[in-house]
C-alpha cells in the first residue's frame, strides 16, 4: 500500500495485486492489533535496533525516516501518540484505522486495487522466447521483443509484467515486489515473493522465526504461566560472551518465555539456535536495581525482622505470588525452615539466584508465532538508494521479502515504510 501510495503521486499509473480478500491483514494484526507505527527515537537508535543488514537501509531509513512516517500519517488524517519506549500508535488504537487512511488514499490516488487476485509469477524478457515457443503470444509480443532486445544490448533481464495465478498476463513497465516474509502464515505471508524472487535468480538466504517466543527445558517455567515480570534483566552468554542483555518485560508461558524481552532476545539468537543446534543458557536478574551487596543486606534484614517465621512465609515480600513455591525449590532451602535459621552461606546462595536465575532455552515457537521473518531476498543483489533489482531492470523490492529485520518496538514497520517509499518513487520515476 505504502509503494503503491508513492509510485501513484510521482504520476505512475498504478495497479495493486492482493491474494487476500481485502488490505492489509498482517497490518491489522500488529502490535497487538493496535498497530506499532513506529518508533519516534534518535536516528542512531533506529540504526542500533536493525539486527540484519543495517548499512543497506541507510538510503532508506535517511531518506524517509520516522519523523517523515509520524508527519506522512498525521497528513492523512491519523492521529498518532508516543507511548512508552518512543513507540507510536494511533490515538484510537485501532489498526484498522491505518489501514483506513491508506486505503483512502489509494482510492484518491485512482490506484486500482485487485482483491482476491495472487500472483503466479514474475514475467521477464528472458521468459518471452520461451512464451512464444509455445505458440502463445500475446497482443503485446511487441513490448517482449524490444524487451528481449533491451537484455541482448544491457546483459540484463527486463521486467515485462506480471502472472495471475489463473493464467492472465497484465504488462507493466514496473514491478514492485512487496509480499512480505513467512510469519503469520494465516495472513497470507507464504513465501511467494521468495520463490518468485527466486526464479528470476535472485539469491534468497535462510529464513527464520525472529520476534518470536522461546522454548525452554525447565518444568518449573512452565508452572509460572501467566506471570509478567517487570522491570527485569536478562542476559544470554555463549560461554563468557554476552550476545544479549537487554532491561524490561518477560512473561512466562506453557511452553517457556515471551514478551518484549524475549522476542528481541530471539533476533538475535534464532540463527544460532537452528544452526549450530544447540541450547544457550539465559540469566534473569529478578533485582537489578540493586548490587548483590544491597541485596544481601536486605535479605538480612528480611530474615533478622522474621526470624521466627518459616522462609515460605517470609518471601512473598520479596517475589510475586506465582515465584513463592518456587524459589525454595530452586534455593535449595527448606520452605519451613525458621528464617533465623537460615545460614550466610544459604542467604548468599539465594541472592545469586535472584541475580541469576537461569533458564535453557532449547529453540523458538515456529513461524505462525513470529511477528517478522529473519532472511530473504539478499540485499546484495538490490540497489539500496532505490530498491532496484541489480539483475533484473524494472523489478524493485519492498518491505520484510527483503532479508532485513529489527528489535520490537515500530522499528520493522519503519523498514517497511522506508524501503516502500524508495521503491515506489523509484519506479514511478
Amino acid at each position: 500500500m505504502m509503494a503503491a501510495i508513492w509510485a501513484a503521486r510521482e504520476g505512475g499509473e498504478v495497479s495493486l495485486y492482493e491474494k487476500n480478500e481485502k488490505l492489509g491483514k498482517k497490518l491489522f494484526i500488529t502490535g497487538k492489533g493496535r498497530c506499532n507505527l513506529t518508533n519516534a527515537c534518535e536516528t542512531e537508535e533506529l540504526f542500533a535496533s536493525i539486527v540484519s543488514n543495517e548499512k543497506f537501509l541507510y538510503s532508506a531509513l535517511y531518506s524517509f525516516g520516522n519523523d517523515m512516517t509520524m508527519q506522512f500519517f498525521e497528513q492523512l488524517g491519523l492521529p498518532i501518540k508516543v507511548e512508552r519506549g518512543n513507540r507510536v500508535f494511533p490515538v484510537s488504537d485501532h489498526s484498522s484505522d491505518v489501514i483506513r487512511v491508506l486505503e483512502q488514499e489509494l482510492k484518491r490516488l485512482h490506484v486500482m486495487v485487485h482483491l482476491k487476485t495472487p500472483v503466479g509469477r514474475l514475467l521477464v524478457s528472458s521468459d518471452a522466447e520461451t512464451d512464444d515457443a509455445d505458440g502463445k503470444r500475446t497482443a503485446d509480443e511487441e513490448m517482449q521483443h524490444i524487451n528481449e532486445k533491451r537484455t541482448a544490448r544491457t546483459g540484463k533481464q527486463r521486467i515485462y509484467g506480471i502472472q495471475t495465478q489463473s493464467g492472465e498476463k497484465v504488462m507493466a513497465d514496473r514491478v514492485i515486489l512487496a509480499t512480505g516474509g513467512v510469519s503469520y502464515p494465516l495472513t497470507g505471508s507464504t513465501g511467494d515473493g521468495h520463490r518468485m524472487a527466486e526464479r528470476t535468480g535472485h539469491p534468497v538466504t535462510g529464513l527464520y522465526p525472529a520476534l518470536v517466543p522461546f522454548q525452554v527445558k525447565e518444568e518449573w517455567c512452565r508452572r509460572l504461566q501467566g506471570l509478567s515480570l517487570r522491570n527485569v534483566r536478562l542476559t544470554v552468554r555463549d560461554g563468557k560472551k554476552v550476545l544479549f542483555q537487554e532491561f524490561g518485560e518477560m512473561l512466562f508461558t506453557h511452553y517457556g518465555v515471551s514478551g518484549p524481552l524475549i522476542l528481541s532476545a530471539s533476533s538475535i539468537l534464532t540463527k544460532r539456535l537452528q544452526e549450530k543446534d544447540t541450547c544457550f543458557v539465559m540469566e534473569c536478574d529478578l533485582k537489578p536495581a540493586l548490587s548483590p551487596e544491597q541485596l544481601d543486606k536486605r535479605l538480612l534484614r528480611e530474615f533478622e525482622e522474621n526470624r521466627k517465621k518459616h522462609f515460605k512465609n517470609v518471601i512473598p515480600a520479596l517475589f510475586p505470588a506465582k515465584l513463592v513455591p518456587v524459589m525454595p525449590e530452586l534455593s535449595g532451602i527448606d520452605g519451613e525452615l525458621c528464617a533465623g535459621e537460615i545460614s550466610a552461606k544459604q542467604r548468599r546462595a539465594l541472592g545469586e539466584l535472584i541475580k541469576h536465575l537461569p533458564m535453557t532455552i532449547t529453540g523458538t515457537r515456529d513461524f505462525d508465532e513470529a511477528i517478522v521473518t529473519q532472511g530473504g531476498v539478499a540485499v546484495r543483489a538490490v540497489n539500496p538508494s532505490t530498491m532496484e533489482s541489480k539483475l533484473v531492470e524494472g523489478l524493485f523490492f519492498a518491505g520484510e521479502l527483503l532479508d532485513v529485520d529489527a528489535l520490537t518496538g515500530g522499528f520493522n514497520l519503519q523498514i517497511a515504510w522506508s524501503t516502500a517509499y524508495l521503491a515506489g518513487n523509484a519506479a514511478a520515476q
